[in-house]
């Protein structure tokens, strides 16, 4: 299932740690602060505990999974992410 990551972290330390947790998932950074990649639910739990056991009281982490055809439905105004990156649910390519 693809999942977004998007986190909104005051220490630079602590969102140091976070960013690496998700790419060490194999998740892409679409944004400073937000994450696309293809996680099954284990995976997906898994990073979501790493994260919670790094981040503060007041930082916050969302974890959202999303359907392949609400991925399609995305509107996307000004310069974002190249969709080629998922397709079919497997990241095929980064640039």
């Amino acid at each position: 299932m693809l999942v977004w990551v998007i986190y909104d972290i005051s220490d630079n330390r602590t969102r140091s740690r976070v960013a690496k947790i998700c790419k060490n998932y194999g998740l892409y950074r679409v944004q400073k602060s937000a994450f696309l990649g293809d996680l099954n639910q284990n995976e997906s739990d898994s990073l979501a505990l790493e994260c919670e056991s790094v981040i503060e009281d007041s930082d916050s982490v969302y974890v959202f999974p999303m359907c392949e055809d609400c991925f399609d439905k995305i509107k996307l105004i000004g310069t974002g992410f190249d969709r080629e990156l998922v397709s079919g649910m497997t990241v095929t390519k980064f640039f």
